[in-house]
């Protein structure tokens, strides 16, 4: 399967996590199924940033109020592993929710992941 999303999208994404080598970046990925129309960063509020992420829930808040008001969709969300790989980790596959869209960041690249039950994924083409 495929997942659509601009190159300037992909490069936003990218340049976060190169801005901070030292921390997991995160942040929403707005569309409608598998069409990413708008990448929102959001701060990383987790007790341990260089390790694990927790999107700032006001910002997630924020994000299903606006599509209850007819903005974009929030499917999903990206964020960076520092020093690993591209791979969901099992502490992302604990928390990943059937249908989610799931795009994570390592060492200059970056993999999109669809989460297909409790603890699995499906990868993702990415077509900018």
């Amino acid at each position: 399967m495929l997942l659509d999303i601009s190159r300037a999208a992909l490069d936003a994404i990218l340049a976060e996590a190169a801005a901070s080598p030292g921390v997991e970046v995160c942040g929403l990925l707005l569309g409608e199924g598998l069409r990413v129309d708008e990448v929102r960063s959001c701060r990383n509020v987790a007790d341990v940033p260089a390790s694990r992420f927790e999107i700032d829930p006001q910002a997630l808040i924020a994000a299903h109020k606006a599509a209850r008001e007819g903005g974009p969709a929030v499917i999903g969300h990206y964020h960076s592993h520092p020093n690993g790989k591209t791979e969901p980790s099992a502490r992302d596959a604990a928390a990943a929710r059937r249908g989610e869209v799931w795009m994570i960041v390592a060492q200059g690249d970056v993999k999109a992941w669809l989460a297909v039950d409790d603890q699995g994924f499906e990868r993702l083409q990415i077509h900018p």
